[in-house]
């Protein structure tokens, strides 16, 4: 959306400044994602009382009569219309909520030849919607059933990107996993980053969160072949403790995702993994949290991404009984997050003296910053310009700070 209004002459400012169009793209993963939402909509009017606010996303989706009754959004979208934002801004005249239903939404809808990219990666959307119904999640009400991308678009654009000196690519979608199951040809994710493996000026191609089923001995067959692949993982897996799966309805085992992990690692051993965590689910007892920490311990994170329980009104688990209270929540939140600085550290401490690669991608003050093939930080400081450079780098500390060779 932000490229669309650049490419046509609109000039892009912070959020907090003067502007004469300010669009809020929502969330509505969690009840405070609701409420960050509803919270940033007053601002603009009262930086700019004549501005024009737009309002487009997944609460738009599934909270489109709360939003219309608060005065200052003069224009809300649904996440179909969104492709189509800067012609809905140039003919703009009155207030309007045009919001289609996502559930009838067959085809991925493109935004054609836009792409917004950071300095040295993009970031490329493969498909949208989730057929999954987790019994704790709003996604697939708000973004609708899986809808992939074709294949010869996303090559298109990332053969453009690759022109522009962009090096690396991420993998991203609302369930990258079921790419083209909506495709009458049998295709899936490999036979994508096959082809996108292929472009030149393209290094790394990193993708985004993966499901445990995916992870079988056949897809790491195919995928170790492809060399610009990134040996950094993130596995949703949201518990480790069978019983709270179930009600979940995750359709998944911590077995499950043991094995995959077994597989993944034997085809890249130095891989980095992470995980999605959600504590306090509807009847997590301290037995299920207690399995789930030790679980957590067992595969040996990077990093646990730890969300608390949020009821999302429509969902199964809003009804479930023995609903965890906020306080319990958060002792079990803030153990997690213990344990994945504790996994983090005893990680970074295995990779002092060793030699890694990093496409460099910042300079803050005196040092670059930039990041490995398995998603490490690092920082040197440097004379010579290392932006979008990748260099090879001993890391001298805990911290991740090294010096290149």
């Amino acid at each position: 959306m932000k490229q669309k209004f650049i490419d046509n002459g609109y000039k892009i400012v912070n959020f907090e400044e003067i502007a004469d169009i300010y669009i809020v793209n929502t969330c509505t993963v969690t009840n405070m994602a609701d409420r960050k939402s509803r919270q940033i909509l007053r601002r603009p009017k009262q930086i700019n009382p004549n501005s024009l606010l737009v309002i487009v996303g997944c609460y738009v989706q599934v909270g489109k009569k709360e939003l219309e009754k608060i005065e200052e959004i003069d224009l809300i979208l649904g996440n179909n219309e969104k492709n189509n934002i800067l012609e809905y801004v140039e003919k703009y005249k009155e207030k309007q909520s045009i919001v289609s239903d996502i559930n009838n939404q067959k085809e991925y809808k493109d935004f054609g030849e836009t792409t917004y990219t950071e300095k040295v990666r993009a970031f490329i959307k493969i498909q949208d919607g989730c057929n999954n119904f987790c019994s704790y999640c709003i996604i697939p009400f708000a973004r609708g059933r899986v809808r992939s991308r074709k294949i010869e678009n996303v090559v298109s654009e990332i053969t453009d990107i690759a022109k522009k000196g962009i090096k690396e690519v991420v993998i991203t979608g609302i369930h990258i996993a079921s790419y083209g199951i909506d495709f009458d040809k049998k295709i899936g994710l490999i036979d994508l980053l096959e082809k996108i493996n292929k472009i030149d000026g393209i290094e790394r191609i990193r993708l985004g969160s993966l499901e445990p089923k995916l992870i079988t001995e056949q897809f790491l067959e195919k995928l170790s072949k492809l060399e610009k692949i990134c040996d950094q993982f993130h596995m949703s897996l949201q518990s480790g403790c069978d019983e709270t799966l179930k009600r979940m309805n995750r359709r998944y085992t911590t077995q499950d995702f043991e094995k995959g992990v077994k597989i993944l690692r034997n085809a890249y051993p130095n891989s980095l993994l992470t995980a999605d965590i959600i504590v306090g689910f509807p009847g997590e007892t301290e037995e299920e949290f207690n399995t789930t920490y030790d679980f957590l311990k067992k595969i040996g994170f990077y990093k646990i991404h730890t969300f608390k329980y949020s009821k999302r009104k429509g969902t199964i688990a809003e009804k479930m009984p023995n609903q965890i209270s906020n306080k319990l929540q958060e002792e079990r939140s803030k153990k997690i997050i213990e344990l994945s600085n504790d996994m983090q550290n005893k990680y970074n401490d295995s990779y002092i003296g060793k030699k890694v690669k990093v496409l460099f991608e910042e300079k803050e003050g005196e040092v670059y910053k930039g990041h490995t093939s398995n998603y490490m930080l690092i920082r040197v400081k440097a004379e010579e310009n290392l932006e979008n450079e990748i260099k090879v780098v001993q890391i001298e500390n805990n911290s991740l700070i090294g010096k290149i060779l």
